[in-house]
């Protein structure tokens, strides 16, 4: 049997519920197979990067990150993947919002297996329109979303959990992937970015002659001693002497 043309991937934490979708529909013959499972959103996020889903099955309550953030973020990463979201019968006005965010469709959980066939025989029509694309995002995309990515620093460089993974999360990217991406576009890597941000605010703070304890809480550096060595390394003096 060769590869499948098409790739599913199953997210939900009960690990029954998965074994029931991969074992009531015939896959093979949508041509699709499951290449991938994820217990909740955050691990999905990583199992996305390696095998790019065609089709997300994606189940509303999870811990860490509610299908809705996850879908989200495949929303805004892989346009074409078509996302299919289960729900309990409690959560049905829950799911249905999900529409307005561009989810293909939503099923009540437990799943009938003759409506989750028409809804993958109707997305299977639709892939076999497009040619769906198999590569990582597209460099202008990519050079746009750096720039995002530096706006959101700058923005938000006070908050002192803002770091290398925080920000891969919000943009639903890879650390590692993110941090090379990163580099290679804008010539700095994330950290001396991040610390960039934070010095030039910490100099404008030093100049108006705020206390230093303050400086580093503002700057999003909060252990005073920290913060004086990274001041001292970026402007080649102490905060004291540069406030005087």
């Amino acid at each position: 049997m060769g590869m499948m043309k098409y790739r599913v991937m199953l997210v939900d934490d009960e690990i029954a519920s998965r074994n029931i979708l991969k074992g009531t529909i015939d896959w093979p013959a949508f041509e699709m197979e499951v290449a991938g499972e994820a217990s909740n959103g955050i691990e999905a996020v990583n199992v996305m990067e390696d095998i790019h889903p065609h089709i997300l099955i994606v189940d509303v309550r999870m811990p860490f990150m509610d299908g809705i953030a996850f879908s989200k973020i495949v929303i805004q990463r892989y346009e074409k993947s078509k996302i299919i979201v289960l729900s309990a019968y409690d959560d049905f006005e829950y799911a249905r919002a999900c529409i307005g965010i561009g989810v293909i469709d939503y099923l009540l959980k437990p799943v009938v297996r003759r409506e989750l066939n028409a809804l993958l025989g109707r997305i299977k029509i639709d892939l076999d329109h497009q040619d769906f694309y198999d590569e990582e995002p597209e460099l202008a995309d990519l050079h746009r979303v750096i720039d995002r990515i530096q706006q959101y620093i700058r923005k938000n460089y006070r908050l002192q959990e803002l770091n290398l993974v925080h920000v891969s999360n919000a943009f639903g990217f890879n650390a590692s992937y993110l941090s090379r991406r990163f580099k290679a576009e804008t010539g700095k890597s994330f950290v001396d970015f991040l610390t960039e941000c934070r010095m030039e605010r910490a100099i404008v703070l030093a100049k108006k002659g705020v206390p230093m304890y303050l400086a580093a809480q503002d700057s999003g550096i909060p252990d005073p001693n920290y913060f004086g060595k990274c001041f001292k390394k970026y402007t080649g003096i102490n905060y004291s002497a540069y406030s005087e």
